[in-house]
């Protein structure tokens, strides 16, 4: 430990660990009902309300938010989208999905809704954070006071938190995860086989919403953020460096990537973010270990091939909140199901987004059983108007009882 300091030993009713979308909306749902509540994080609040994250959104989920206050914002500035661009072989397919589910996405960065959330929580109700914590440890999580101990950054005092339970949000590096013993949880992992070179470029958006370009050189995508900021995609190989792809290189293949008969030059500007993602899922399972519950990527890792990450995270939290409320008030039946009824949605999404990834990647594949099923794949959903309802129902998310 950093510090020789006595060990100074507080309580509450649940410690949750990390300040991301699952944390914030488990803590603020808490300190709504009145549920004493202490939340840890290991960044400043001026790093995550700027860091670059998701930025889609399901009406479902706005909709949840919204009915327990927490949504007023983005419901006043985020864009919504309703239809995509499939470009191949030089044409433009338009996917009306708003039409065809009778639902829309939100457009709204992460940063913003994290933004959001840390403002309700503590500017509004008052609830307890603690930023930039250290060395944070989770203790006795199969017995009768669990706690999180950790280092405070100013003093380097170390303190303990005793608790009822521990909501593990803090992400797939994160402690919570780490903290759960060996033998008790099954890692299940998919790799796609591919990575992405996430970008984000100083350019007003070339199109309303997001193209899929699919081509025999590598997926590449566009997806607008906001008047003045694009975000986009570029299938590279695994391992592939950042650093390898020149202002000029990425512009020169995303103008071949998303070439289409009709579509409107690339608007061009600075690469403000350069980042290789390795497109890998992964699931823990349970989700419940004695007095720890995880949330979010902490438990399940979903590649942003279908924009399902945060939308997972925020179920969870929504379901976590509820159950913990729930306890307070005598109703365990929430706890008991939480686990299952996360993965139920947790697997569902996994396998939409399995299904889109053969479809982005056959082409590139250098498999021509791949590139074959992907092409029949496609004309299916494009030719059919059922099989069109039933992607757009899943890649708009499907409505929750929450």
């Amino acid at each position: 430990m950093s510090s020789t300091a006595p060990l100074s030993v507080t309580r509450t009713r649940v410690v949750i660990i990390g300040a991301g979308p699952a944390g914030l909306t488990v803590a603020n749902l808490l300190r709504t009902a009145g549920v004493d509540c202490v939340l840890l994080e290991a960044e400043s609040r001026e790093f995550i309300e700027q860091r670059p994250r998701a930025g889609f959104m399901e009406e479902w989920v706005v909709r949840a938010l919204d009915r327990r206050g927490l949504a007023d914002r983005l419901l006043e500035r985020a864009e919504t989208q309703g239809e995509f661009e499939f470009r191949f072989d030089g044409e433009r397919h338009t996917m009306r999905t708003g039409e065809l589910s009778g639902r829309r996405h939100f457009v709204y960065p992460q940063p913003l809704l994290v933004t959001d959330l840390v403002a309700s929580y503590v500017d509004r109700a008052g609830g307890e954070v603690r930023f930039g914590v250290r060395e944070v440890a989770l203790h006795d999580i199969d017995g009768d006071r669990p706690a999180v101990s950790y280092t405070d950054p100013v003093t380097g005092a170390r303190h303990r938190i005793e608790c009822d339970f521990i909501a593990g949000c803090d992400g797939a590096r994160g402690v919570s995860r780490a903290a759960v013993p060996d033998g008790r949880a099954v890692l299940t992992r998919h790799d796609h086989g591919v990575a992405w070179l996430a970008l984000l470029a100083e350019a007003p958006p070339s199109a309303d919403g997001v193209i899929f370009g699919i081509h025999e050189r590598g997926f590449g995508a566009h997806m607008a953020r906001s008047a003045e900021v694009t975000r986009y995609y570029l299938q590279v190989a695994p391992g592939e460096d950042a650093g390898n792809w020149s202002h000029d290189r990425v512009w020169d293949e995303l103008r071949v990537r998303l070439a289409a008969e009709g579509a409107p030059p690339l608007a061009e500007g600075p690469l403000i973010e350069k980042a290789v993602l390795d497109m890998h899922n992964y699931v823990l399972e349970p989700m419940v270990f004695g007095r720890l519950h995880l949330a979010g990527d902490a438990a399940h890792l979903v590649a942003p091939i279908a924009a399902k990450g945060m939308n997972l995270a925020i179920n969870d939290a929504l379901l976590l909140g509820d159950a913990l409320v729930a306890h307070y008030q005598g109703d365990d039946s929430g706890l008991a199901g939480y686990s299952e009824a996360c993965l139920r949605r947790v697997w569902q999404y996994l396998e939409f987004s399995q299904w889109l990834s053969s479809v982005l990647h056959g082409a590139s594949s250098g498999d021509r059983f791949r590139a074959g099923t992907a092409r029949a794949r496609l004309r299916r959903l494009l030719g059919s108007e059922s099989a069109a309802k039933a992607f757009a129902a899943l890649y708009m998310g499907e409505e929750a009882d929450l």
